[in-house]
């Protein structure tokens, strides 16, 4: 699949962040780009170069056409609409579109802060209490995958039913963060069938190998 680049797209990630499903989508869209992959081990995120790109001082950072646009799931809903033809976003004002909504909406607001509090348990309540908010972490992590297998398993085998979406890329990407969990999100049956699919894709494994990634293949 290819499309028009849109001039001046630049990915500004990191390995393993949540950068990679833009990555992945530009890939998959066929959007010429150019990858600038900052070092966290240097803080590169907080550099005074990026902050004024980024205040918040994460990734992923994609300016298209002069334009900057944070937020992983804002930019993967933002990519699907730019190509429709791609068939990675249903039409606005449809059932499917609403779903569309629920489903990156949960990812973003349920799953992320969530992952977010399990990788980073010291900053929620101090050094003290990170054993006891990466304990609701999990549980809060186990039951969305509960959810969201059940959803795959009476309506799939992709999020929005028979049809692949930009969803299902955010939801493999999440799963993939939670592979060295006590029970990784590709253990219920469904949501591993959904991976399998997602991660055969040709543009899945180019995106791991411009990263450099290895493992959860």
């Amino acid at each position: 699949m290819s499309a028009q680049s849109p001039m001046g797209t630049v990915l500004y990630g990191s390995p393993s962040t949540a950068s990679l499903v833009v990555h992945w989508l530009l890939i998959e869209l066929g959007i010429e780009h150019e990858l600038v992959m900052l070092d966290f081990g240097k803080r590169e995120q907080k550099s005074p170069e990026y902050l004024k790109l980024n205040p918040q001082g994460r990734v992923p950072t994609l300016l298209i056409d002069g334009q900057v646009l944070t937020e992983s799931t804002a930019i993967a809903m933002h990519l699907a609409d730019l190509y429709p033809q791609a068939g990675l976003a249903p039409a606005p004002g449809s059932a499917a579109r609403a779903a569309y909504y629920r489903w990156m909406l949960f990812a973003a607001y349920t799953l992320m802060p969530a992952f977010r509090a399990w990788f980073y348990s010291d900053e929620v309540a101090g050094e003290e209490h990170a054993e006891a908010v990466r304990t609701r972490a999990r549980a809060a992590i186990e039951s969305a995958w509960e959810q969201v297998d059940a959803h795959l398993a009476a309506n799939g085998p992709y999020l929005l039913g028979e049809s692949m979406s930009a969803v299902d890329f955010v939801f493999t990407m999440l799963m993939r963060w939670s592979r060295n969990m006590p029970r990784p999100g590709d253990s219920w049956p469904a949501l591993s069938a959904l991976a399998a699919r997602t991660k055969a894709l040709p543009s899945f494994r180019e995106a791991y190998a411009r990263e450099g990634i290895e493992d959860w293949t």
